[in-house]
């Protein structure tokens, strides 16, 4: 299957893989890639970065909003294949390494297994290699402590704890659009509503700092959100964030 790469402005892309989103976010020769999908979506990582006319070894560094495996399924290969940097808030710097792991057992699935659209998305899980464990084996904290980063996008790391420790979102302000890792997303193959929204419950390793964090990301300026699962959503990230809000409570 291909990747769905999607351009919602100049120079930014984003990626529907199989069942996580990545974003691709261009400047001349050079691009920086938010998240990396599943480790069997190594294959879509790559024709997306051809499909928007580049290439792994164009990639400045890799941005990692939290490391589940879902999403940083080729940060490492990329890092030892490429040379590339993978950067992560520094709280997340750990969880890369796999030094602890906060993500949803295999228990909290299964007690959840009743729920529409769990035991299709956990047979997807599995065919994905999402129970792998892919450790970035030297990740690196953001390389500027506040501020836009220097790479293609310039884009400026907000932290938004909660999903996990380091969990992190990033704005966009030139392009008026924010990159919502898990932080918020518009849908999920275990979710019934579609829109902006908290993932359920059981993803999250803190939910009420997650709940919490959607004040954060409601003070951003923004008008597209890039959630990492589901479609691009279209209009102020504030009224994004106070729905999801409402949605949790």
């Amino acid at each position: 299957m291909r990747a769905d790469v999607r351009q919602v402005a100049d120079g930014t892309y984003l990626v529907h893989g199989s069942n996580t989103n990545w974003v691709i976010l261009t400047e001349g020769d050079a691009v920086t890639l938010i998240d990396t999908g599943y480790p069997g979506d190594r294959r879509q990582v790559l024709d997306s970065l051809a499909a928007v006319g580049s290439s792994p070894e164009a990639v400045a560094a890799v941005l990692i909003t939290h490391a589940h495996n879902d999403h940083l399924g080729s940060a490492e290969y990329l890092r030892t294949t490429y040379g590339t940097p993978v950067y992560l808030h520094p709280s997340e710097v750990p969880h890369a390494r796999r030094d602890f792991l906060q993500q949803v057992t295999v228990g909290d699935v299964l007690r959840n297994a009743w729920r529409p659209g769990v035991l299709p998305w956990m047979v997807h899980v599995l065919r994905s290699g999402g129970t792998e464990q892919h450790p970035v084996t030297a990740p690196e904290p953001f390389p500027a402590a506040t501020g836009p980063l220097d790479l293609p996008g310039r884009p400026v790391p907000v932290h938004t704890p909660g999903h996990t420790d380091g969990h992190t979102v990033f704005h966009l302000p030139d392009a008026g659009t924010l990159v919502s890792g898990d932080a918020l997303v518009s849908a999920h193959p275990t979710s019934r509503i579609q829109g902006p929204q908290l993932l359920p419950d059981m993803f999250h390793h803190e939910r009420a700092r997650a709940v919490a964090s959607l004040d954060v990301i409601a003070t951003l300026d923004a008008d597209v959100l890039l959630p990492g699962h589901g479609p691009v959503h279209r209009g102020p990230v504030r009224e994004a964030a106070r729905q999801a809000r409402e949605r949790a409570s």
